[in-house]
């Protein structure tokens, strides 16, 4: 009985909600069942939702029904009313969060009724309630259609002549759609990278030619995801990134949390991928990125920070020698690493730290402390360790590390587009160690491989020691 839905449901509602859904439950309006209303107090009591005992049906059904014979039949009809009362409760929740869809519905039932004076006004409500949204995104122009709509509705159904709002209804329709298609667009180009899949955008080139010739990149939630689109098509062209960034700064607040999440992963995930090809000035728009989006809580997603995330804000920050800063992100963030990951994530950080800081003997001891079994992190404490070797002048240990290292990348499947990554740091890292210092012909070679090999994360790390040999 522990694994039902409707456990499920409950154990999601703050203490809040849990005392309007008690009310809800007392009402005859919404339950006029006793046992529904004792199941639900049974079950929000102590931590009794979270604790096996409790939920087994021959102990809950004599809670509900002292002294009568175990009927598993009657228990499961009463949690299915419950449960559907706790449904229609969120149903309910949901549509009264958003007051201009609430007072739409409200409006049609007066339009339907003919009360045109209570139509008017509960539309005006509305209006009034859209012009106060503190949002700009899809949601706010589709209520704008909505409440277009309905006024066009209300107006075809006046029996005297009126002048119509069709053409409202028409371009509040087209900027809807054409932020959602762009949307779409953006999260499927995503998608596309990650999962290898391709799908087919329809109409996309006619929206860009639409908005291109409109000139209507006057919009924000036009521009933000027609700029991500672009930047994430045409990579080389500098213009619309700074577009995208210029346009971050001026409007991302006309998004909710969740939306601006999206908006600056997309927009840090484009930057990963230039650095992945040598692009060095991009670790500092993708760390900028990543500091903005902590510092405003953007990244955060139902009080957890993904711990990739975490990784990544500490490495880029200790490339670019930002150390207080990390330091203080450590020690402030690491609350919201899931448990299960936390320790192995501050420690992996914490020997970031001292690696960036040039603390090498530090750094190995706290490596040599931990087997990570986390496959990414468990490959990039190995590229530090090279690193070490190599300023440390043990070779040998080099040697040996990049072969188990090659060995290791050649076993591994699960790496992905990793592979091609340290597999190139490790080719040139064999090369680097075994160029002759004083042929110029033979380092000019290399220096022309480093330079043209992709992806290859590791290149300025590697030029640098090449120049100083």
């Amino acid at each position: 009985m522990q694994d039902s839905q409707l456990f499920s449901i409950l154990r999601t509602l703050s203490k809040k909600e849990i005392r309007d859904l008690k009310k809800w439950l007392s009402s005859p309006v919404h339950n006029q069942r006793d046992d529904v209303l004792l199941l639900f107090e049974y079950l929000i009591v102590g931590n009794r939702l979270h604790e096996e005992k409790y939920l087994k049906k021959e102990r809950v059904f004599s809670k509900l029904f002292p002294k009568q014979t175990f009927d598993d039949a009657r228990l499961r009809q009463v949690k299915h009313f419950l449960l559907k009362s706790v449904e229609e409760f969120l149903i309910y929740q949901e549509l009264r969060e958003d007051q201009v869809r609430s007072k739409l519905a409200l409006a049609s039932v007066y339009r339907k009724r003919k009360l045109e004076k209570a139509f008017q006004k509960t539309m005006k409500s509305a209006q009034s309630a859209q012009e106060q949204f503190p949002h700009r995104n899809e949601h706010f122009f589709h209520n704008a259609y909505l409440l277009h709509q309905e006024q066009f509705k209300f107006q075809s159904e006046q029996q005297r002549m009126i002048e119509n709002n069709l053409q409202d209804v028409s371009d509040s329709l087209d900027t809807m759609f054409l932020v959602d298609k762009l949307r779409q667009a953006c999260l499927m180009l995503a998608h596309q990278k990650v999962f290898k899949t391709e799908f087919e955008i329809g109409l996309l080139q006619e929206i860009l030619n639409y908005i291109e010739s409109k000139q209507i990149l006057n919009i924000p939630a036009i521009a933000i995801y027609y700029y991500t689109y672009k930047t994430t098509v045409e990579k080389d062209n500098p213009s619309h990134f700074e577009a995208l960034k210029s346009e971050l700064k001026a409007h991302i607040q006309y998004f909710p949390t969740d939306e601006q999440r999206d908006i600056y992963l997309l927009a840090i995930n484009y930057c990963i991928g230039r650095i992945n090809v040598g692009e060095r000035p991009f670790m500092r728009e993708a760390f900028e990125l990543f500091r903005k989006g902590m510092e405003q809580m953007i990244l955060i997603e139902n009080g957890t920070l993904n711990r990739f995330t975490f990784r990544n804000i500490v490495n880029l920050g200790t490339i670019l020698k930002e150390f207080d800063w990390i330091e203080r992100f450590i020690a402030r963030y690491q609350q919201y690493l899931l448990p299960k990951y936390r320790q192995n994530f501050v420690h992996f950080s914490n020997v970031l730290l001292h690696y960036g800081r040039g603390d090498y003997n530090e750094a190995r001891r706290l490596l040599s402390q931990f087997d990570y079994d986390d496959v990414l992190m468990n490959m990039n404490g190995k590229i530090m360790l090279i690193k070490m070797y190599y300023e440390q002048e043990e070779i040998d240990a080099l040697e040996s590390l990049l072969e188990s290292m090659r060995n290791y990348v050649h076993r591994k499947k699960v790496i992905g587009y990793h592979k091609s990554i340290y597999s190139n740091l490790i080719r040139y890292t064999r090369r680097l160690v075994r160029v002759n210092p004083y042929d110029k012909a033979q380092k000019t070679k290399l220096r022309k491989e480093i330079e043209g090999a992709n992806p290859l994360p590791e290149r300025a790390w590697l030029l640098e020691r090449l120049e100083a040999l």
